[in-house]
C-alpha cells in the first residue's frame, strides 16, 4: 500500500503541474516533421508505397509492411502478437502505424530511433519478413526491373537501389499516414461543439486523475523530443496490482532486452493513444482486449487507482475522440515478378 501512495501521489504531482496550463491540450500538426538528409517528395511517397505493400521483400513472398499494418483499418493486424513469415508468432503487439511520424523513437522498446532505421528491422527479423540480411533484400528488389524507374525518379541515376533509399522512401511514405483531423482535435483549435458533455468529463478526468502525466502531448505518447530521444516509462509502476498476473504485463522487461541495462527492466515507449478504437488487443503483449478494460489496467497498474466504473466510461469516451477519419489509400499496382525471383 505505501508503494502504491507513493506512485500515485508522483504521478498526480505531475498531472497537476501539467494541468496548471492549459497548452497541456495539444491539437496533432497537420504535417509530419521530416530530417534534414530524408526530405518528402512525391516520388519518394509513391515509391515508398509500393514497398510498403510489396511481400516480395520477404523471403517467402508472403509478408510487408502492410501484413501486420494493415491501413484499411487501425494500421496493425489486430492479433495479440504478429505472425510473421511461415506462420511464426512475434512477441509482441504490432503497433500503429498511423500517425507514427510523431513519435521520437520507434518500436515499443525505442530501439530504432527513426522512421527509416525502422524500415530496416522487420526484412531481416527471422520470425517477421525471414530475410538473411539487408543486402539480401537489396538484391531482391535489383532483380525486379520495374523498380529502377521508380527508385531513379526518388533518388536519381547511379547505383541508387539502396537499403538506404528503400528505408528513405518507405519512412516518406508513412509520414503522410496521419490523422489530425479528430474530434479532439476540432475542440482544441476551438470547435467547442466537437466534443460531447460525456466525452469533455472523461478529458477532464484523464487530467485529474494522472493519465496526463505519461499521456502528453499532440500524440499522447509523451513530449515532444528530438528525433531519436524516448520518452520511456516503467510498467507496470505498482507490482502488487492483481492486474499484473492476470494479464501477464511482466514476463517482457522491455526496453531491458535491447540494452541489457537493469535500470530498463520493464522500460517502455510510452505508446499514442489516438485511434485506439481501431487497435485492440491493448499492452504490449496485447493480452488486454477491451478499452475499458485497458482503461481500469493502466489505472491500477500505473497509478495504484480503482476507477468508477463512471469515470471508466468516461475516459473511453475521450479516448474515442482521439480517433479521426483515416486518409484513403490506394493500393499500388507493383511492379511484375520475375518467374525466377523466390528460387532457393
Amino acid at each position: 500500500m505505501k508503494l502504491k501512495a507513493v506512485v500515485t501521489a508522483t504521478i498526480l504531482a505531475a498531472s497537476t503541474a501539467f494541468a496548471s496550463n492549459d497548452s497541456v491540450w495539444q491539437a496533432l500538426p497537420e504535417v509530419a516533421p521530416a530530417p534534414a538528409d530524408n526530405p518528402t517528395t512525391q516520388e519518394k511517397i509513391e515509391l515508398g508505397r509500393m514497398l510498403y505493400f510489396d511481400p516480395r521483400l520477404s523471403s517467402t513472398g508472403t509478408v510487408s509492411c502492410f501484413s501486420c499494418h494493415n491501413l484499411a483499418e487501425g494500421g496493425d493486424d489486430h492479433r495479440p502478437t504478429s505472425v510473421g513469415v511461415h506462420g511464426q508468432k512475434g512477441g509482441r503487439n504490432a503497433p500503429t502505424v498511423w500517425n507514427a511520424a510523431f513519435l521520437s523513437v520507434q518500436f515499443w522498446d525505442g530501439r530504432a530511433p527513426t522512421l527509416e532505421e525502422q524500415a530496416k528491422g522487420p526484412p531481416v527479423n527471422p520470425i517477421e519478413m525471414g530475410m538473411s540480411d539487408l543486402e539480401a533484400v537489396v538484391e531482391r528488389v535489383k532483380r525486379i526491373p520495374g523498380y529502377r524507374p521508380y527508385f531513379e525518379a526518388a533518388f536519381g541515376k547511379g547505383d541508387v537501389i539502396t537499403i538506404d533509399n528503400i528505408a528513405r522512401a518507405i519512412a516518406a511514405y508513412e509520414r503522410t499516414l496521419i490523422t489530425p483531423d479528430t474530434p479532439y482535435d476540432r475542440y482544441v483549435k476551438g470547435d467547442k461543439s466537437a466534443l460531447t458533455e460525456q466525452q469533455i468529463r472523461g478529458m477532464n478526468t484523464f487530467r485529474e486523475v494522472g493519465c496526463i502525466s505519461c499521456h502528453q502531448g499532440p500524440m499522447f505518447a509523451g513530449p515532444q523530443l528530438p528525433m531519436g530521444t524516448g520518452f520511456f516509462m516503467k510498467f507496470p509502476t505498482v507490482p502488487d496490482s492483481p492486474y499484473v498476473a492476470k494479464y501477464r504485463l511482466t514476463e517482457d522487461k522491455g526496453r531491458f532486452e535491447v540494452t541489457g541495462d537493469p535500470a530498463d527492466e520493464h522500460m517502455w515507449r510510452v505508446p499514442t493513444l489516438r485511434n485506439l478504437v481501431y487497435t485492440a488487443p491493448y499492452m504490449h503483449n496485447g493480452a488486454v482486449k477491451t478499452l475499458p478494460e485497458a482503461v481500469r489496467v493502466m489505472a491500477s497498474t500505473q497509478l495504484g487507482l480503482t476507477l468508477t466504473e463512471d469515470q471508466v466510461n468516461d475516459i473511453v469516451a475521450f479516448l474515442e475522440a482521439l480517433s479521426g477519419p483515416l486518409p484513403q489509400q490506394t493500393v499500388p499496382q507493383l511492379p511484375p515478378t520475375p518467374g525466377d525471383l523466390l528460387d532457393p
